[in-house]
């Protein structure tokens, strides 16, 4: 199997509970966190569905220089403006994923900022770590803050005390 369509096969199996995940946010509750050190959930719920780029930024450019970058958070004002921010990502991935040849995932990527260099990896190392696993990550911390919210959970890798398969 080409590894373009393993990541595709994986993407398209996390996108479906991240997007339930993401529906369920409250958006009028956006300023809270569970700890005066978390963020803000409005901000983690964005982040979660930004992540997606992640992965034209890492299989179409050698690097990312922050101090380059100039990265602006969206702010997503509404549950459809949070969904369609998450599909914009998604389909940015997709198209990405679908033109990449087996060489690229081999090919060395760089995160810095400026002068600093954060790390140097081959690309499928990357979209594993920085994307992947990244997403599962968040994922995982906003179905935390959504119990403490008391909005129940959908199933992720199983069922869920609100939601049995």
């Amino acid at each position: 199997m080409p590894l373009n369509k393993s990541f595709l096969d994986e993407l398209e199996t996390e996108a479906r509970p991240t997007r339930k995940m993401l529906e369920r946010v409250p958006l009028d509750k956006a300023d809270w966190a569970p700890h005066k050190k978390s963020t803000p959930l409005g901000r983690l719920a964005t982040h979660i569905a930004e992540l997606p780029g992640w992965t034209s930024v890492t299989l179409d450019f050698s690097e990312l220089d922050f101090a380059k970058f100039d990265y602006k958070p969206r702010v997503a004002d509404s549950t459809s403006e949070l969904i369609n921010i998450y599909e914009e990502n998604l389909e940015k991935a997709e198209q990405s994923l679908k033109k990449a040849k087996d060489e690229v995932f081999s090919e060395e990527w760089t995160l810095r900022n400026g002068e600093q260099i954060y790390f140097t990896l081959p690309k499928i190392v990357v979209l594993r770590s920085t994307f992947f696993n990244h997403i599962v990550h968040h994922r995982g911390q906003l179905s935390v803050y959504l119990r403490l919210l008391d909005i129940p959970l959908p199933g992720v890798y199983g069922p869920t005390a609100d939601e049995p398969m």
